[in-house]
């Protein structure tokens, strides 16, 4: 009885550790436990990925998985110039995944602190979709995907779409 309590107990705190506020992001609520998922649930996002967001060129270059982790690097290109970079990573850590990320104008000083990240714990793998925590990754097929962020501006929250495609 206690077994079936505690089993209970733990799917309801990963059934109940999630809120929808945006149609393709979920959050996860405070002192929640990620589901457990590997590195080989994301390997099909190893590659060159552009699009457009921003008004100019999105591109993403992620490594396959190697050493616990992938690493991406993101560039924004507007008017033939960058307007900024991010560093990506995907970790595996306690069982889950982590999804973190540094901000970077184009002559590479950082937004954020030195030794702060912007941080995504991940919440749920559904089918195509991994979602961390305000931070969708969606595998639209062989060539093409879709990421889901939400960004925050002037105390407003917004949902916004990358979509990407696959580029040899």
């Amino acid at each position: 009885m206690i077994k079936i309590f505690i089993v209970l107990l733990c799917l309801g705190v990963f059934a109940s550790a999630q809120t929808r506020e945006f149609p393709n992001t979920i959050t996860r609520d405070p002192g929640t436990i990620s589901p457990p998922a590997t590195l080989e649930d994301m390997s099909w996002l190893a590659g060159y990925w552009r699009g457009e967001a921003f008004g100019g060129i999105t591109e993403e270059f992620w490594s396959p998985p190697a050493g616990g982790s992938m690493v991406c690097a993101f560039r924004l290109i507007n008017d033939d110039k960058v307007s900024f970079y991010e560093i990506c990573t995907i970790t595996e850590e306690n069982n889950s995944l982590m999804l973190r990320l540094k901000h970077f104008n184009p002559d590479l000083k950082g937004w954020e602190e030195k030794d702060k990240t912007v941080d995504f714990p991940l919440v749920k793998v559904a089918g195509e979709r991994i979602y961390f925590d305000g931070f969708t990754i969606e595998n639209t097929g062989p060539d093409e995907l879709n990421i889901y962020v939400i960004l925050e501006s002037k105390g407003k929250k917004s949902e916004m779409r990358f979509n990407y495609s696959r580029v040899d």
